[in-house]
């Protein structure tokens, strides 16, 4: 049991804390994954020290010495002993030279890692969707069969998605990237303490405007929290397409065995496992969000222990996300496709909407040709036969308009190449969309990083 004199703030105190209250008021069984970070600020501090005047040259030197010690032959070696009284990755550190720390360097550079993963993702969805582009498949809604569309058309849906995810990413990115040190706990520092020169140090963009504000404010963590919730959402969506195209009642599909898994009682299942685990996953992460959400809602000002919180949900956060991000990357890159089945997969009742813009190249106002080409879908179902084998008596009947180059309707590479427009399925569509993922992807790439 460790002696109250000898903690931070243990001059208050008298006695001994109780073990129990120990571990419970400790956090470095967590937190300690930020030792290069808290190393990285306490030099820094050290060197603010030293243009305060508050250590001497040889002081300060003797600190950074340490510190590197500390780094080179204890913590990047897994050397570095924590104690019973480290309450944090801070304290542990400071046990041993006296320095500060602060989480948004590890967050930092955990945002630069996750937007790389993302990128690689992306690609991965991209290179396929040039590469498969004239495969025709269903496009569904309400989980019906809707209308013919390219599979790179879907593929790139979800590639999309992505890219708003990395462009939500870098802006979190931005508020994270601001300096609390100097700021006290909760008054500010009644020393010199030369915060720009921290700034620089560091590589932040900015100061913290408000000492009070920089102490209590987690909005940081809970915007990577909600990004981290929103991404996976994207990739669980992704996830159950997959999962549906991958079943033999679909088999669009094929996972690679390397992320599979069999069952230890039916010899012939192929579980896509991966795909299951990246929707539980979003789960998992959304707990995390709306947990440490609750925690915030009920405090008052200024720093307060609950805030102990944020660094656990942080990192549960970026270890789920990141685990998805490279698991959905494996899979997109080495899934196999079966566009024979995707293409039998195509009915003629898809090229209803067809049917009905036939008619509104007539003159058809689309209110009524939307009535009539559901009048011809209801004599298909009433006669038990494909809605292009109607015959001419039968839609003539329906309108005379419907005239023998109804025909050219039945065709699903004519019906996916109408959607020529910005943004369609049509080929030159999609191959604008890769064209512009990939200009985009090269100006992400070669941004440069975070200013001195």
């Amino acid at each position: 049991m460790a002696a109250e004199g000898a903690k931070l703030w243990g001059g208050r105190f008298t006695g001994a804390t109780d073990p129990v209250m120990e571990r419970f008021n400790a956090s470095v069984a967590y937190d300690q994954r930020m030792w290069d970070a808290d190393l990285r600020g306490s030099k820094a501090y050290a060197k603010a020290l030293r243009r305060a005047e508050l250590l001497s040259a040889d002081e300060m030197d003797g600190i950074l010495r340490g510190l590197d010690q500390v780094h080179a032959r204890e913590w990047s070696q897994g050397a570095f002993v924590l104690k019973d009284g480290d309450e944090d990755i801070h304290a542990a550190n400071e046990r041993r030279l006296k320095v500060v720390t602060d989480m948004r360097l590890w967050l930092r550079d955990a945002i630069a890692t996750l937007k790389d993963e993302a990128l690689l993702l992306i690609s991965a969805l991209v290179e396929r969707a040039a590469a498969e582009m004239d495969v025709l498949f269903p496009g569904y809604t309400h989980m019906q069969r809707a209308q013919p569309i390219r599979w790179s058309h879907w593929i790139l849906s979800h590639a999309v998605a992505l890219r708003r995810d990395v462009e939500r990413l870098q802006e979190i990115g931005k508020r994270v990237n601001v300096l609390p040190l100097g700021s006290g706990a909760i008054a500010g520092t009644p020393f010199a303490i030369d915060r720009e020169l921290l700034r620089k140090e560091l590589r932040f963009d900015e100061i913290s405007l408000n000492s009070m504000d920089a102490t209590g404010q987690r909005d940081f963590v809970a915007e990577f929290l909600f990004w981290a919730s929103l991404c996976a959402t994207h990739l669980s969506k992704m996830a159950e397409d997959l999962l549906l195209y991958s079943t033999k009642e679909f088999s669009f599909v094929t996972l690679a065995d390397a992320y599979s898994t069999g069952s230890s009682l039916m010899p012939q299942k192929k579980n896509a496992d991966s795909l299951e685990l990246i929707r539980s996953k979003a789960g998992r992460i959304f707990g995390r969000c709306a947990g440490f959400m609750m925690t915030l809602k009920g405090l008052p000002s200024s720093y307060n222990k609950d805030l102990q919180e944020d660094k656990e949900a942080m990192f549960d956060g970026y270890d789920s996300i990141l685990a998805v991000l490279r698991v959905a990357a494996g899979v997109v890159s080495t899934l196999k496709i079966d566009a024979g089945a995707m293409g039998a997969a195509l009915s003629p009742d898809m090229l209803a909407t067809d049917l009905a813009y036939y008619l509104v190249r007539k003159g058809v106002a689309f209110r009524e040709a939307h009535a009539l080409a559901g009048k011809a879908v209801l004599a298909a179902e009433s006669k038990k036969v494909p809605l292009d084998q109607l015959t001419a008596q039968d839609l003539s009947a329906i309108s005379p308009l419907l005239a023998g180059d109804v025909a050219s309707v039945w065709n699903y590479a004519s019906s996916v190449e109408q959607y020529a427009a910005a943004g369609g399925t049509a080929e030159s569509s999609v191959r604008a969309q890769v064209r512009l993922l990939r200009a985009w992807m090269t100006k992400v790439s070669l941004a440069p990083p975070q200013s001195p």
